[in-house]
């Protein structure tokens, strides 16, 4: 975000997010970080990413207290009883107390469109084994081992499932599902059949609970007593015109995506302020299809010069050398074939850099880095750059 070269700020892009948002920091706890300012993320390594997401919602008004009525239980919630992945002792002890049924945390949900995800922090003590669920059903059920931070199995209705190691014992365990949801189901269990318990004094922990809609999990919306939210993370306005090279010129980023298929497309734009849409720009697309694309001067046939199905929940190295009748593209350090005959343009006046398309459907995921070179490289630097 604060451009490494040139010295003098010229390079730095412009932020905004109109809300708080959290983040993992360097010590690997969760931690907020005021309206407007950049979040430099670890939750992946220790090598940091800055973290773009797109505006969403915790539906979940009591996301830690789970003492509150808002809660139905049939077992017994202690608050503030571990430290939990913020550094506070504000953990729950989620203690297995009834003979008779099935111990849990549940509650009724409205409808939240089409895809939604629902992610826990969870902690294991003496109860290994996690469910999320929807009305019970099996269909729409996740059960996660968290002693060993695994996924057991996924109903036939669970669109993806997702654990993820926080640290200090504690996983983030996530499921998105794309039907009707009535009620929301949480409940740790001795068993992979949530059978009838035996020991009804065993424990694990709990915190953190979240229900966005949309197909992935996003960073950590704390609540209390009300739906919060956290907006669109924007990133543009880097550079001048005295920066980049309207003949040749390359534009490098390593990035991993949230998901391989976006609802909608993501863009990083190498452009000329004034213009509109794709023209007097170099594009690089996540499409919402999955495929990373390339466009010069244009979104049609003739102005898509790479088209490339990758994984984007993977992190890439992607570089992009533009040139008179020498576009080449580079990823993970191996050179891609044009698509057809396009175009072989060059640009003019160009003096902005963003992550979006003239300031719309911005670049939503994990960048590691972003770098401009005012002129052509080598086939051995352009592998040498983004070799993994």
């Amino acid at each position: 975000v604060y451009s490494v070269l040139p010295s003098n700020g010229d390079g730095d892009f412009t932020f905004s997010r109109t809300t708080a948002a959290t983040r993992v920091n360097k010590d690997g706890l969760i931690e907020d970080v005021n309206a407007d300012v950049p979040r430099i993320d670890y939750s992946d390594s220790s090598c940091p990413s800055l973290l773009l997401e797109p505006t969403r919602s915790n539906l979940i008004t009591y996301s830690e207290d789970f003492s509150q009525s808002y809660w139905t239980k049939t077992n017994t919630n202690t608050s503030n009883s571990v430290i939990s992945p913020d550094g506070g002792l504000n953990g729950t002890k989620y203690t297995l107390d009834v003979t008779d049924s099935r111990s849990q945390i549940s509650r009724s949900i409205f409808s939240v469109g089409t895809s939604y995800t629902i992610s826990v922090f969870v902690k294991y003590d003496s109860v290994k084994y996690f469910y999320i669920s929807n009305a019970g059903s099996v269909a729409y059920r996740t059960v996660f081992d968290i002693e060993n931070g695994i996924i057991v199995s996924n109903g036939s209705s669970i669109t993806s499932s997702k654990i993820e190691d926080y640290g200090n014992g504690w996983y983030r365990c996530s499921s998105v599902f794309t039907a009707g949801f009535t009620v929301l189901y949480l409940n740790f269990s001795p068993n992979t059949n949530n059978s009838v318990y035996t020991n009804t004094t065993d424990f694990s922990y709990i915190y953190g609970a979240q229900v966005e809609q949309g197909s992935y999990t996003t960073s950590y919306i704390p609540t209390n007593g009300s739906i919060s939210t956290r907006n669109q993370d924007y990133c543009n306005g880097a550079g001048d015109a005295t920066l980049f090279n309207d003949k040749e010129g390359v534009l490098y980023v390593e990035t991993k995506g949230f998901v391989d298929v976006p609802t909608a497309s993501g863009y990083i734009q190498l452009s000329k302020s004034g213009e509109s849409g794709f023209d007097n720009s170099l594009v690089i697309q996540h499409r919402n299809n999955g495929a990373l694309r390339i466009y010069a001067n244009g979104s049609a046939g003739t102005d898509l010069h790479f088209n490339i199905n990758i994984d984007f929940t993977k992190n890439h190295k992607i570089a992009v050398l533009y040139k008179l009748n020498g576009y080449k593209l580079f990823i993970n350090g191996v050179a891609q074939s044009l698509s057809g005959t396009p175009t072989q343009t060059v640009f003019s006046g160009l003096d902005d850099l963003s992550f979006d398309n003239r300031g719309t459907l911005g670049w939503n995921g994990k960048v590691k880095d972003l770098r401009y070179y005012n002129t052509e490289l080598t086939d051995a630097e352009l592998i040498e750059l983004t070799t993994l």
